[in-house]
């Protein structure tokens, strides 16, 4: 059997011993050169001490080196104890101080306290309230340590949260174009698609095609080219805007754009049955938004309008000139009504309003209250999602319009815009 090893043998691993505690540094600022020597011989012991005999060396070595805290004479040729107390917290406000004098009165101490001295003795003064001094300094100083990196941690942790958020921030928004591009891309597919089956089945039913068939195939073939440059449009805008790019396009009168949109909405499955009825402006105007934004956001009303109930109904589209700001005071969101951008309203005359209106059903307080939420939806599954009003709202507040949803259960539901005039209006 092995002999024990002993305990002091070379074999046996040293106990780890605990980290050695840094040694803080004391400066001792005094023009006399005995009271300056024995101070350091009191604390040389437990300090790492660096002496000054007048404020200029003592400005110098915090600037050179770290300084924990100093003792600091206050008559002294040069400048003043008070001065290089000053001179100090401006250097590193963390610094304790410790201030000595002779001469005591009450309005250096004032000043010494204001300027973030922490004690101050007069001389004589005994060793126990020196050396306790300087251990309240140097706890002090510990303190503001700890609480300097707590704050450093917990500014680092919050900028990690901002940047985590702003990158969710920016994954959402993204998420909402895309959905927005299929979303809106999928009105003139619609369309084309309507043309293309109306086309095929006047091919099919004719032996000869020939004049006013031929015309009719004619037309609606343009117009499926015309829908195909919309949906090379909408996808140029949602690049642009991913790219943050400005579309540039000429001014479109707002009546031009309605005449579009009852054209593109002649062949929309959603349309059949249903009735249309456009009423443009007295005179052309044009408004603050870019055109493609605001013949989508008509097309998205006006079809949300169709699909409101499966009877065939009305739905009505209402163009005017407000010459007076709005009040909007007296209009609380509620069961009946909802506001959207409010805040950001650019509410100056002369306004153009723009009024979608349906006979329908009506909107039920629950669902009016959850509108314009990304993804949310009333439609079947595969039949929605849940962007178009979402799509809406940003563009609207984009050009710092507003938005009066009004609904009232088994009488029908308006939407309507409100939205800066642009000047001058183009020539018709």
């Amino acid at each position: 059997m092995a002999a024990p090893v002993p305990t002091d043998s070379p074999l046996r691993s040293p106990p780890p011993s605990s980290p050695v505690p840094e040694r803080r540094t004391l400066l001792i600022v005094d023009d006399e050169e005995g009271p300056r020597e024995s101070l350091r011989i009191v604390f040389s012991r437990d300090y790492e001490v660096l002496e000054a005999e007048e404020g200029i060396r003592a400005i110098e070595l915090v600037k050179a080196q770290r300084v924990d805290a100093v003792i600091l004479d206050l008559c002294m040729p040069g400048p003043t104890g008070i001065e290089v107390l000053q001179r100090i917290k401006e250097i590193e406000p963390g610094i304790e101080v410790v201030i000595l004098t002779a001469y005591d009165t009450i309005e250096t101490a004032r000043q010494a306290i204001h300027l973030g001295a922490c004690d101050y003795l007069t001389k004589p003064f005994d060793l126990g309230t020196i050396t306790a001094a300087v251990a309240r300094a140097i706890s002090r100083r510990t303190m503001f340590e700890k609480l300097a990196g707590d704050s450093r941690r917990l500014q680092e942790l919050q900028g990690t949260i901002e940047h985590h958020k702003m990158q969710t921030e920016i994954a959402q928004v993204r998420g909402e174009i895309y959905a927005g591009a299929v979303h809106d891309l999928n009105g003139p597919l619609t369309i084309i698609s309507g043309f293309i089956e109306m086309a095929n089945a006047e091919i099919h039913e004719a032996a000869v095609l020939e004049g006013k068939d031929l015309d009719l195939v004619r037309g609606h073939l343009a117009e499926v080219r015309r829908q195909v440059s919309q949906c090379i449009d909408i996808s140029q805008r949602y690049l642009g805007f991913l790219r943050k790019r400005s579309v540039n396009e000429p001014d479109v009168g707002v009546n031009r754009i309605l005449a579009d949109l009852a054209e593109l909405l002649k062949a929309h499955p959603n349309a059949r049955g249903n009735r249309l009825v456009v009423q443009p402006l007295a005179e052309e105007e044009c408004v603050t938004l870019n055109n493609t934004w605001l013949i989508q956001i008509l097309l998205n009303l006006t079809i949300n309008a169709f699909q409101c109930t499966t009877q065939p109904h009305q739905v009505s589209i209402q163009a005017r000139r407000v010459a007076e700001p709005l009040d909007f005071s007296r209009i609380n969101d509620g069961p009946e009504d909802r506001i959207i951008n409010r805040d950001r309203f650019q509410n100056a005359a002369p306004l153009l309003a723009i009024a979608v209106q349906d006979n329908g059903p009506g909107i039920a307080p629950e669902v009016l209250a959850r509108l314009f939420e990304p993804g949310y939806t009333t439609k079947p599954k595969g039949h929605g999602t849940g962007y178009g009003l979402v799509i809406v709202r940003r563009f609207i507040q984009r050009a710092r319009g507003a938005i009066h949803l009004h609904t009232k259960l088994g009488q029908g539901t308006t939407f309507t815009l409100y939205l800066p005039v642009r000047h001058p209006a183009p020539a018709p």
